[in-house]
């Protein structure tokens, strides 16, 4: 018998987490809008509605669904440039080259086709979610390796001056670097920032 198919990592969390999101809706208050506010209800989200759109978002912003309308194409909010902004979905009733275009431009993780329906709506909300977490975990690593990697290149100056100004080789350089870090109690990198900015000093 096979075997049952298991959920992505995190797939359980995320459903039932929905009921403690704050939505944010811009929408104009049609059909379609008010469809949409129902749904999100039903499903447990809180939710705040407003058009035309603003410039700033509430902190408290978990998800934002948006109709990709004539205003949208001419200006996009400013807080969809901000790294941290929440992921949007982008809610369109007529597909032409604008339409994809901005859609393209506000990089969203998913997009909800009019008239507005239940069926695809949680999913939708779903992988948005997932995807801007795997986004975010992926820009944490990528910046912890950045970090590392400056620090490398750091300690790496630190031992070429210890090997200049002391005459000892390389391990010997680092041994230093490594040995003043454990007395002082602090890191390598503080150790070879505080020799680098020594030698810019006494260089000067």
């Amino acid at each position: 018998m096979a075997a049952a198919p298991r959920s992505p990592p995190g797939t359980s969390r995320l459903l039932r987490d929905l009921r403690s999101l704050t939505v944010v809706v811009l929408h104009p208050d049609d059909a379609d809008g008010q469809e949409l506010i129902a749904q999100l209800r039903r499903i447990g989200c809180q939710v705040k509605a407003f058009w035309p759109p603003r410039d700033r978002l509430d902190a408290d912003a978990d998800l934002v669904f948006c109709a990709v309308r004539p205003e949208i194409a001419a200006r996009e909010p400013a807080w969809t440039r901000r790294d941290d902004a929440p992921p949007v979905i982008a809610v369109v009733d007529y597909e032409n080259p604008t339409t994809v275009e901005t859609v393209l431009r506000m990089n969203v993780y998913g997009v909800v086709a009019a008239p507005v329906k239940s069926f695809g709506l949680l999913t939708t909300m779903v992988v948005a979610l997932g995807q801007v977490e795997r986004s975010r975990e992926r820009d944490r690593y990528v910046a912890k390796l950045e970090q590392r990697l400056a620090s490398q290149r750091k300690v790496a100056r630190a031992k070429t001056i210890l090997m200049q100004t002391r005459n000892v080789n390389e391990d010997d350089a680092y041994k230093l670097i490594r040995d003043q870090a454990m007395t002082k109690r602090v890191t390598t990198d503080e150790i070879a920032d505080a020799i680098i900015k020594a030698n810019e000093i006494l260089s000067f």
